[in-house]
C-alpha cells in the first residue's frame, strides 16, 4: 500500500511529505514478530518512494506561532487556520505526487500542534491531560481524493498515555535487531529518544522527549541575528558555552521529571526562551547560540546516562533538521564518547533524516487503516494499546 506521511513539526517552519510503500512480510525475518502494545502483528517492510519539504510562507508561520504561544488567539482564527493548513497539506501532497509520479492510497497527517499537555491538570472540577493538533483532514480528503488518517494522539490519552512519543513504533520497527541495542534519537523541534535492546519486544522500549532540540536555538537565532536557524552551526562554532548558565538550566524540572514525559512549546516555547536570554545577560550572542547548542546536546547525554543504562546499547542512530546541525553533532560525540556509543545516521538505514517523522505517520496510518494498535504503551504510558487516529474519506 503506498502511503503518504505529512508531518509539520513543533518548529513550525514548514511541511514535510514523504511517500512510502507499507507492506508485511510474508516469511518470518530476523526481527521475528512485532508486538505492539502487547499484540503480535507480522514484521512491516518501508520502502522511501520520495520526499518533499514545502516551507510555510512567512504570514502563515507567524500565525502558527501566534496560535500556540498567544493567550489571545481569536476562535475565529483558530478555525480559519484549521482550513487554512488542511488546504496547505493537500497541496503539498499534491504536489509531492506530480514530482514523484506516485498516487498515494492512503494519506496520515500529523497536523500542526497547538498545544500540548501530556500530564492531568485541573480544569473545571475535572483532571484532564489535553493535545491539539489542527490540519482539516476531512478538506485534505477532498482534495486529494483518499482517505486520511489525523489526529493520532488523543487515542492514546483517551487511554492514559500522554499521547507522545509515537514515533518509537517506527524505530522498532525500523531499528530492532536481535543482537544489537540501539538508542535512536530524533532532534526535531523537541528531541525524543527510543532506546531498544537487542531482541527485545515493543513493551520493553525505552522512549521520551529528552528535551530541547532545535527549537530554543532556531528562536535565538532568529531573535538575536534575524535568521531562521544557525546554519551549520556556525554561529554556536564561534561562540563559548556559558557553564553556569547551562549547569543551571539542566537541572531544570523537565530534566529531573521520569520517562514517560513529553515536551513541547509549553516547556520550551517563548517563556523559555526570555527567562534563557536573562541568564546569560549581556554576552556575546555567539556565546548564547552556543550555550543552547550545548543544551540541546547535553540533555540528550544526560537523558541516556540516567534511563538508558550504556552496558546494553552501541549504537546512536541520529535523525532530524538537528543532524545537519555540525557544531551540534560535534558537541553530541564528546557527550557520547565516554558512554561507548557509535554515532550512525538514519541515511545509513535508507531513512533521510528530515523525512523520519512524515514516514513515522505514514506507517501508523497504515496501522489505523488496518484497524490496528500503533502506540507503544511503555513510551506513552498509556494502560494498553490503542488504535490510533480518526478517518476522513
Amino acid at each position: 500500500m503506498i502511503v503518504a506521511g505529512v508531518m509539520s513539526g513543533t518548529s513550525a517552519d514548514g511541511i514535510n511529505v514523504a511517500l512510502v510503500r507499507i507492506g508485511v512480510r510474508t516469511s518470518r525475518t530476523r526481527s521475528g514478530t512485532l508486538h505492539a502494545g502487547g499484540q503480535e502483528c507480522p514484521p512491516h517492510t518501508v520502502e522511501m518512494l520520495g520526499h518533499a519539504e514545502y516551507s510555510y510562507p512567512r504570514r502563515v508561520r507567524l500565525a502558527v506561532l501566534e496560535a500556540m504561544n498567544s493567550a489571545h488567539a481569536k476562535v475565529a482564527d483558530l478555525a480559519r487556520l484549521n482550513f487554512l493548513l488542511g488546504e496547505l497539506y493537500a497541496d503539498a501532497v499534491l504536489a509531492t505526487q506530480r514530482k514523484f509520479r506516485v498516487k498515494a492510497e492512503l494519506i496520515g497527517c500529523h497536523g500542526q500542534t497547538l498545544y500540548h499537555q501530556g500530564e492531568a491538570a485541573s480544569f473545571l472540577g475535572r483532571k484532564l491531560a489535553v493535545t491539539w493538533q489542527t490540519g482539516e483532514g476531512s478538506l485534505i480528503a477532498a482534495r486529494v481524493g483518499v482517505p486520511v488518517v489525523s489526529d493520532f494522539r488523543p487515542a492514546d490519552m483517551a487511554v492514559g498515555g500522554k499521547g507522545a512519543p509515537l514515533v518509537p513504533f517506527l524505530d522498532y520497527v525500523l531499528y530492532r535487531e536481535a543482537r544489537i541495542g540501539r538508542i535512536v534519537q530524533n532532534i526535531g523541534g523537541i528531541a525524543n529518544l527510543t532506546a531498544i535492546t537487542g531482541g527485545a519486544s515493543a513493551d520493553k522500549v525505552i522512549a521520551f522527549d529528552t528535551g530541547p532540540g532545535n527549537m530554543v536555538m532556531d528562536a535565538l537565532a532568529e531573535c538575536l541575528f534575524g535568521k531562521a536557524y544557525d546554519r551549520d552551526g556556525r554561529l554556536a562554532a564561534s561562540g563559548q558555552v556559558l557553564e553556569p548558565v547551562l549547569s543551571r538550566l539542566l537541572h531544570g524540572p523537565y530534566f529531573r521529571r521520569k520517562p514517560p514525559k513529553t515536551a513541547g512549546r509549553e516547556e520550551f516555547g517563548r517563556e523559555f526562551v526570555d527567562r534563557f536570554l536573562k541568564l546569560c545577560g549581556r554576552v556575546d550572542k555567539r556565546d548564547v547560540i552556543a550555550t543552547a547548542t550545548a543544551l540541546t546536546a547535553c540533555s540528550i547525554a544526560d537523558a541516556i546516562r540516567r534511563y538508558a543504562p550504556r552496558r546494553n546499547f552501541s549504537e546512536f542512530v541520529v535523525a532530524g533538521g538537528g543532524a545537519k546541525n555540525k557544531t551540534l553533532m560535534k558537541m553530541l560525540a564528546g557527550e557520547l564518547e565516554p558512554l561507548g556509543l557509535k554515532i550512525r545516521f538514519s541515511e545509513e538505514f535508507g531513512l533521510p533524516s528530515e523525512a523520519k517523522e512524515a514516514v513515522a505517520f505514514a506507517l501508523l496510518a497504515y496501522q489505523t487503516w488496518h484497524r490496528t494498535p500503533s502506540n507503544v504503551p511503555s513510551a506513552t504510558g498509556a494502560k494498553r494499546a490503542a488504535i490510533l487516529g480518526k478517518i476522513s474519506y
